[in-house]
């Protein structure tokens, strides 16, 4: 039902917001939608009447309602926005959503690739010397979880023997890591041929453009999804993802936490936890066949 006590105020913010706040037409219809929906949820005759109370009876509907944290963390912050205005024009003596503890968002967990999704992917027949240039650079990606950076600082010098490379990861931290049997083929297969594409002489880099010179982020990352595209992968492919992809097949594989967190170059266990896809069910599992506490006495 209509309270044209409440709309008054509303329509006064909407107009602050889109006159003297400039926003965007899409942030002020996210407002418009978040602040609707919660008038009608309310039951006050007056804004003035609003406490902490309303606010958190409001989050409490949205929960059950089984709205996602980030959705409920929208909806308290129109209303903390639309209070501070009306504490402004002296409606409310104060901000009662300040006292409304936002809700935890959590780490969102970056796509991955299905096994055989990647190996629709690296399916690249050698037909140029580009082809064995991008398919060597995403073996590496995927065989050694290489974050971008990575990939393209490698130099020629970083080939330390036949199976292993030198990484310069974040923090200027340098590690080695081991490179499979696919990966070092194709390895090999790049060095064949790269001097078609630049004297060995000239640039230390590891992978070039077609310009003799360091490929850069953007021309890797763009090279990736174009052979997303070719190979018909149902996804977009750069090279998070493909890292993503090796820290979740190496995790479902081998259970290793901190082995695969030395491989990554995570410097904290926590950050490589954010990769895991493995489901509770499967962690309580691990806990009851292998705690001392848990195993049962057969």
């Amino acid at each position: 039902m209509d309270n044209p006590a409440l709309d008054h105020w509303l329509e006064k913010f909407f107009s602050f917001l889109k006159y003297e706040r400039n926003l965007s037409a899409k942030t002020l219809d996210n407002y418009q939608r978040q602040l609707r929906v919660i008038t009608e949820q309310l039951d006050v005759a007056n804004w003035s009447e609003l406490t902490t109370h309303h606010i958190k009876s409001i989050l409490s509907q949205a929960r059950r309602k089984n709205l996602a944290p980030r959705s409920i963390a929208l909806r308290l912050s129109a209303m903390r926005t639309f209070c501070q205005f009306l504490v402004a024009e002296d409606v409310l003596k104060t901000n009662p959503a300040k006292a409304v503890q936002t809700p935890k968002l959590g780490r969102p967990l970056p796509k991955h690739l299905n096994v055989d999704q990647v190996g629709q992917l690296l399916e690249i027949d050698p037909e140029s010397v580009l082809a064995i240039r991008d398919r060597t650079m995403m073996e590496l990606t995927y065989g050694c979880g290489l974050r971008l950076a990575e990939l393209s600082g490698l130099n020629m010098q970083d080939i330390v023997t036949k199976g292993q490379i030198r990484v310069l990861g974040k923090g200027r931290k340098e590690r080695v890591i081991p490179v499979g049997k696919t990966a070092t083929t194709w390895l090999n297969k790049w060095l064949k041929v790269r001097s078609q594409m630049t004297p060995p002489a000239e640039e230390q880099a590891l992978f070039v453009s077609m310009h003799k010179r360091r490929i850069s982020h953007r021309q890797i990352a763009k090279r990736m999804d174009l052979w997303a595209h070719k190979q018909h992968v149902d996804q977009k492919v750069n090279p998070h993802k493909l890292r993503h992809s090796y820290a979740t097949h190496m995790l479902e594989s081998s259970g290793d936490l901190r082995a695969v967190q030395e491989l990554l170059g995570h410097a904290n266990l926590s950050t490589t936890q954010v990769y895991t896809h493995l489901d509770f069910q499967h962690l309580a599992k691990v806990y009851d066949n292998t705690h001392p506490r848990s195993r049962k006495n057969k």
